[in-house]
């Protein structure tokens, strides 16, 4: 069976040229141009991935992404149309799992759509073949505990609603707990790519999983800020 991408996009040449390489490299894509008309389709049809453009008629990108990010488990790669940081950051906080500038590269898109739907759980790959988790492990510090098998994360009883994204960079972190790991290591793994000094992704998800763990964002003690060097996830301070 086909992964089920769903191309939100209003450029028609651009939404037709996209999908037509998206499908030759075996994925099943649909088109919607409207913001406004997207959220019900997305919530409807609960494709595996959604490429989402911020410049939409009727709702931009961004509300869309606000709007069913509680309720749509699946990837939402979000295309913007100026490489600033502000549309970026704005997009990871709102919970999109990645961003790309356009114009996109072909080739570069769909390395982005392998690596993410690679990293969610119950996607099937354009091969057909559904991504095996990389470890069985499960990690547990005082009352937190994360599994990479059923990509859960649990502090005391309760669940915490995690983006394919966060889980992942929160994983990275635990796996490595007591150690520091600069932008550079998170951004490596997590999205093959070196840190520019600019990229602000990181920060960005960082921010979010503070505030689902209860991190205090003036003074955190579980994801904590080394200056000048990078992020260390405390093996402490989760009672």
């Amino acid at each position: 069976m086909k992964t089920h991408i769903l191309l939100v996009e209003d450029d028609a040449r651009l939404a037709n040229l996209t999908a037509e390489y998206l499908r030759k490299n075996d994925f099943e894509v649909a088109i919607e141009t409207r913001g406004d008309t997207a959220e019900a389709r997305i919530l409807k049809e609960d494709p595996e991935l959604v490429i989402l453009d911020v410049m939409l008629p009727g709702k931009d990108g961004f509300e869309v992404c606000r709007a069913v990010r509680t309720k749509y488990k699946g990837v939402i790669l979000m295309l913007t149309a100026r490489d600033e940081d502000l549309d970026q950051i704005l997009g990871l906080e709102l919970g999109a799992d990645d961003y790309i500038a356009k114009p996109v590269q072909p080739r570069l898109l769909l390395a982005r759509i392998k690596a993410l739907l690679r990293r969610s759980p119950g996607t099937v790959s354009a091969g057909g073949e559904s991504p095996a988790a990389d470890s069985s492990a499960q990690l547990v510090f005082g009352n937190f505990r994360i599994s990479q098998s059923t990509r859960s994360t649990h502090l005391g009883d309760e669940s915490i609603d995690l983006t394919t994204a966060e889980f992942d960079l929160l994983w990275l972190l635990a796996r490595h707990a007591g150690s520091i790991l600069s932008r550079d290591d998170l951004l490596q793994q997590l999205r093959g790519i070196g840190f520019d000094g600019l990229d602000r992704s990181i920060d960005a998800r960082i921010s979010r999983l503070r505030r689902k763990l209860g991190d205090d964002p003036e003074n955190p003690t579980r994801i904590k800020t080394v200056r000048g060097k990078g992020y260390l996830f405390s093996k402490h301070d989760w009672q």
